[in-house]
């Protein structure tokens, strides 16, 4: 599969290295957090249930352990969003693997089916997946929720919940101040200084690092 140079949403440089040093647990757990919701929403989108989801999840983070110190942070050698889109991509076919029968099954029926059915239940064909389209939306979703989430950490909580009122709830100013009773200079102010923290921290996320070992994942 092609994979691009040049990532929209990079990982750090820093953290690639630290992660060849397998006794590094705060290193590895950053990684975890940055990525796990990625790995598990591509599951879940190509049709395994939430348990078989959970294990690609475990199963992508041992082939990542297992490959990083073969990993290279030379753009000629492609991109760690490519190559880390490879083994989650390898590791949800493994999941279809392991129940043959049932995946058979889905394919023979009919385009009638019921989108009510349950998730667990469905097994969808992971090849009619637009994956590259799909991953490509999901990583740049995943880096904003990252970024947000590490805002809302370090601010404070009121700030924090006027941004959130004006940017997600979208609630007009107005409204956020007497709400809160705040003055609206104030309640704009903290939906300044969060959309800023926030791009400053998309922007961490950002400066990398592509890099790649090889096609064996």
């Amino acid at each position: 599969m092609a994979t691009h140079s040049e990532d929209p949403i990079p990982t750090r440089r820093s953290l690639l290295e630290k992660l060849k040093n397998w006794e590094d647990g705060e290193s590895w757990q950053q990684f975890v957090n940055t990525y796990w919701k990625l790995i598990y929403g591509m599951a879940i989108k190509a049709g395994l249930s939430q348990a078989e989801a959970q294990d690609v999840v475990q199963e992508t983070v041992l082939s990542v352990a297992k490959k990083i110190g073969e990993f290279r942070t030379d753009p000629n050698y492609g991109s760690f969003k490519g190559w880390l889109s490879l083994i989650t991509r390898r590791r949800i076919a493994d999941q279809f693997r392991r129940r043959p029968e049932a995946f058979k099954q889905a394919r023979r029926r009919s385009s009638s089916e019921t989108t009510r059915t349950p998730t667990e239940e469905r097994v969808a064909d992971p090849a009619s997946l637009n994956w590259e389209g799909v991953w490509e939306d999901q990583w740049k979703e995943n880096l904003m929720d990252v970024a947000i989430e590490r805002v809302k950490q370090q601010s404070s909580p009121k700030d924090y919940l006027l941004f959130h009122q004006q940017v997600v709830k979208e609630w007009p100013v107005a409204r956020v101040a007497k709400t809160y009773r705040v003055s609206r200079a104030a309640a704009y102010m903290a939906k300044y200084r969060i959309s800023k923290l926030i791009k400053d921290e998309v922007r961490k996320l950002e400066r990398l690092e592509p890099g790649e070992p090889g096609a064996n994942a």
